[in-house]
């Protein structure tokens, strides 16, 4: 990806928490934002609407979803620990970034952001 990534800290801090509140279950979030030709900004989150949240698996039907072109991808835990995409996330990527979030949720070193080729990302909070 050729686009610098922007998150607001506020972003982190609620994905971390709702990422504790649904442990040992994964949680599943919308990122929305801005892209242009040089940036990506994720400023908000959503919940997904009829979101499911098991122990191995989140996921929403993307068929449900109102038209939003702020929606600038997916974030979800991984109960586990593993800071990585697994295949199931690569296979049911949706929008341009993933953020993944890892045991113990603490702080942004537990965060990822790929790209749809499962590249990590270089990302800057704001």
């Amino acid at each position: 990806m050729d686009r610098e990534v922007f998150v607001e800290q506020s972003v982190i801090d609620s994905i971390l928490s709702y990422a504790k509140l649904f442990h040992p279950n994964e949680s599943i979030l919308l990122l929305k934002g801005k892209v242009d030709k040089k940036k990506i900004v994720v400023s908000d989150v959503y919940i997904p609407p009829l979101a499911t949240h098991g122990s191995r698996f989140s996921s929403f039907p993307t068929n449900r979803l109102p038209i939003n072109f702020s929606v600038v991808g997916v974030a979800h835990s991984h109960p586990s620990g593993a800071l990585r995409a697994s295949t199931a996330d690569l296979n049911h990527f949706y929008g341009r970034l993933m953020l993944i979030t890892a045991y113990p949720y603490q702080s942004e070193q537990n965060i990822i952001i790929i790209d749809h080729n499962g590249e990590p990302q270089n990302y800057s909070l704001i």
